[in-house]
């Protein structure tokens, strides 16, 4: 299934590209590259061969999707497990 913006939430994040647009902790807004791996409570950010660990539940992140348009996502919203999240998709 394409992601578009009603249903990136419940896909797979990895090699997506994005930007931290607000976080609690000032030094991590502004982090922009692809998403290389998730956890249940981190994306794992790259950018120029340097990885970047950005807590889901204190920031907003801008996803950049295949058409360029971008999608502003709440962390909040991705708090579980990958595999438990893109699973809700299929239910």
């Amino acid at each position: 299934m394409k992601i578009t913006p009603n249903n990136l939430i419940y896909h797979e994040l990895i090699g997506l590209d994005v930007v931290v647009e607000a976080n609690t902790a000032k030094s991590m807004i502004g982090i922009a590259g692809k998403v290389v791996d998730e956890t249940r409570n981190m994306l794992v950010i790259e950018k120029r061969g340097v990885e970047k660990m950005v807590p889901k539940s204190q920031s907003v992140f801008c996803f950049r999707m295949e058409d360029g348009s971008e999608v502003r996502v709440e962390g909040k919203l991705l708090l579980a497990k990958p595999e438990d999240r893109t699973g809700k998709l299929r239910r």
